[in-house]
């Protein structure tokens, strides 16, 4: 017998449902705070619908885009945690400045900011936003350019890290 959508889901139908082990999302409740399961008498956790959208939307953000646990708070605190959703489940890109306050360097994470410099001069170049007006070759030659430096920051700050 199927449950109806607006069913609570305990945390192993959620688990099962998301393809995720039950701690994950254990560990996911204590590092957003947006996800707050109903707790039963004995601990108990029962997901309501939207607590089931949030963790979907965070598990996509995660493990789909590549963001960092870092990346998606600093998202969810900029933006909301239901714009945030939203986004993710209507396929909305995130617009290049929320790409990188998402996707910034962690102290763990070696390459972040080159990284998500290099893709976003990519995305820039290959496609501008559909709202934005198409970005003249001067604007996408100095975006380029700052990309660079950038990434060259990126480098010395890890030297200096490493000191």
């Amino acid at each position: 017998m199927e449950k109806s959508p607006d069913a609570f889901r305990t945390i192993s139908e959620v688990a099962d449902d998301l393809g995720l082990p039950q701690h994950v999302l254990r560990f996911w409740e204590t590092r957003f705070s947006q996800i707050k399961p109903m707790k039963r008498t004995g601990g108990r956790r029962y997901y309501r619908p939207d607590d089931v959208e949030l963790v979907r939307a965070i598990k996509h953000l995660l493990y789909g885009e590549g963001y960092t646990i870092k990346g998606v708070q600093r998202l969810f605190k900029e933006n909301g945690a239901r714009a945030v959703v939203a986004a993710v489940r209507g396929g909305v890109a995130l617009s290049p400045s929320q790409q990188v306050l998402a996707l910034e360097n962690d102290e763990e994470d070696e390459t972040g900011i080159e990284a998500s410099v290099e893709v976003l001069a990519e995305e820039e170049a290959a496609e501008p936003a559909p709202e934005a007006a198409p970005a003249s070759p001067q604007a996408s030659a100095r975006l380029a350019e700052i990309a660079g430096e950038l990434a060259d920051c990126a480098r010395i700050l890890r030297a200096a890290r490493s000191l």
